[in-house]
């Protein structure tokens, strides 16, 4: 019997699973958990998390939109939901650490020494592409593309100007472009802001 109501499940939109999941079907939950959640800890790892960490942020979010499952009205993805509500307790937690005040303060000094981290000579892929960007501007992307959050959004999150996220997303794009499309930019080509 269990079988088949984990096959019952896997066959179904995001959506009826959320309503599922409203009725306290727990199997249907986790059926969302199985689908995303190797995506949420991979924005988390893209964000400046350590594996573990990105295992517990994941987990706190599923938690979290667990019991949050009824406010999920369907208007936009279920994995974008549960990616900005990672995203932004992935930031509480950098905040209680202390660490976003560090990534702020890094910022500043990278921006005016014109520091940039990376080396162009690694491999061509997304994770290691991030990687080389600076702290902030690998935060920003993330933020932006990967959980989906307006620049206006990611402002608020970081608690940085509106102008600077706007700024460290533009930069990090076009090293992501350059980086992932050596020649002549076109990996990233045609993504445009979000705020």
């Amino acid at each position: 019997m269990p079988g088949s109501t984990k096959l019952r499940f896997a066959s179904l939109h995001d959506v009826e699973l959320c309503s599922h999941a409203a009725t306290g079907e727990r199997a249907a939950f986790g059926e969302l958990v199985r689908r995303h959640g190797s995506a949420v800890r991979a924005l988390l790892r893209r964000m400046g998390a350590q594996s573990s960490e990105a295992d517990d942020v994941a987990q706190d979010a599923f938690l979290t939109a667990f019991e949050r499952i009824a406010e999920f009205r369907g208007e936009g993805t279920f994995a974008g939901w549960v990616k900005r509500i990672a995203a932004r307790a992935y930031l509480r937690r950098l905040q209680r650490e202390k660490k976003l005040g560090v990534f702020a303060s890094e910022t500043i000094e990278n921006e005016a020494t014109g520091e940039a981290t990376g080396d162009a000579d690694a491999a061509i892929d997304l994770d290691g592409a991030l990687k080389a960007l600076s702290a902030a501007e690998r935060l920003c992307v993330s933020l932006c593309f990967g959980a989906g959050l307006s620049h206006a959004e990611a402002a608020e999150s970081l608690n940085l100007p509106l102008g600077t996220v706007k700024s460290h997303v533009k930069r990090g794009l076009e090293k992501l472009r350059a980086r992932l499309a050596p020649g002549g930019g076109v990996g990233v080509e045609g993504r445009r802001g979000n705020g």
